[in-house]
């Protein structure tokens, strides 16, 4: 998939496709909606896909002192794109500049002159321009007279209401992250690089790898079961978030013990996903009466994963099987 950065000056290659234009925070099935759209018609038309994002979310931009819980950062956003099959992707810088476009200046310079986009494709809540005055009427008849064909994607949902970001978001809050998944149509996961942290967890017999939770992925503290993927492999864990009460409080961690696992994987890269929320964080006694409940932590965390493992209900859902091949050294793998 071609990345572009900018939106002046694409090279002709690139222009004449079909664009589905979002935030896409998360790429859940509502969003995949869209996007299968704009490559349905590309494939009709013989054009290529693509998609149009902001970086960063309008929402960091205007409020940057407010955290934001970021579904999915641009890295795996991207990949999580080119797995669903586009061609393309334009990661438009969201600053001032462009803030201030009128709806009309926004679909003329960025969208026709820009991109030189043939059609494009947005959601039903789709908003544009300063101040977001624009709606998918106003793009529709822009378009019409800009040259660029649009489509309007209906809102996509289950019994339990339409797919969304926010409530994704609530979801993870409350520790659903089945439910989460369900919209997304993968495991959440959270991807970082190992740090260094207290060490309490080595102590009690339970080591454990620390990764940084970016600020506003605000989840449930509690335990998990987990699933953590490096270089190819994958492990079960069990896991933790939450400010370490029994030792005194802290900043909120990420922390994940791998199941039969002997090694060090500091300083790796790891993909963590959340796959079921044991209980909620607590305060213990002592150290012992932690780890006797780690124990059984653990027991649980191992019970649900080879359950999954079994059968994965995220293999519904093409970006539930899009994951890379993977060399599992645990059982059920």
């Amino acid at each position: 998939m071609d990345i572009v950065r900018f939106w002046r000056d694409v090279p002709v290659s690139l222009k004449g496709a079909v664009l589905a234009i979002g935030n896409f925070d998360g790429v859940h099935r509502g969003h995949q909606a869209v996007l299968r759209e704009a490559m349905r018609i590309a494939a009709s038309e013989g054009r290529r896909a693509g998609a149009v994002v902001f970086e960063p979310h309008p929402r960091e931009f205007f409020a940057p002192h407010l955290p934001f819980f970021r579904l999915t950062p641009l890295p795996l956003k991207l990949e999580l794109l080119e797995a669903l099959g586009l061609d393309q992707t334009f990661v438009i810088p969201f600053d001032g500049a462009l803030s201030s476009l009128s709806a009309e200046a926004f679909a003329t310079d960025v969208v026709a002159k820009g991109l030189g986009a043939s059609h494009v494709v947005v959601g039903h809540d789709f908003s544009f321009g300063k101040g977001r005055t624009g709606t998918t009427e106003g793009l529709a008849a822009l378009g019409r007279t800009l040259g660029f064909g649009v489509d309007v994607v209906s809102p996509v949902g289950a019994a339990e209401g339409i797919f969304s970001s926010s409530r994704i978001r609530e979801h993870l809050r409350a520790g659903e992250v089945r439910d989460a998944a369900e919209q997304l149509g993968f495991w959440w996961r959270v991807r970082g690089r190992v740090g260094k942290g207290a060490g309490r967890g080595k102590g009690l017999g339970f080591p454990t790898l620390n990764v940084a939770l970016d600020p506003g992925q605000d989840v449930r503290h509690g335990i998990y079961a987990m699933r953590v993927e490096n270089g190819g492999r994958r492990y079960h864990a069990a896991g933790y978030v939450g400010t370490s009460p029994t030792f005194g409080d802290s900043a909120p961690v990420l922390e994940a013990y791998l199941l039969d696992f002997t090694g060090d994987l500091y300083g790796e890269e790891v993909e963590i996903e959340f796959i079921a929320f044991l209980r909620d964080d607590q305060t213990f006694a002592s150290p012992e009466a932690l780890a006797a409940q780690m124990r059984r932590d653990c027991d649980d965390a191992r019970a649900i994963l080879a359950r999954i493992d079994a059968d994965d209900p995220m293999l519904r859902f093409p970006l539930g099987r899009a994951e890379p091949a993977l060399d599992c050294k645990e059982p059920g793998c």
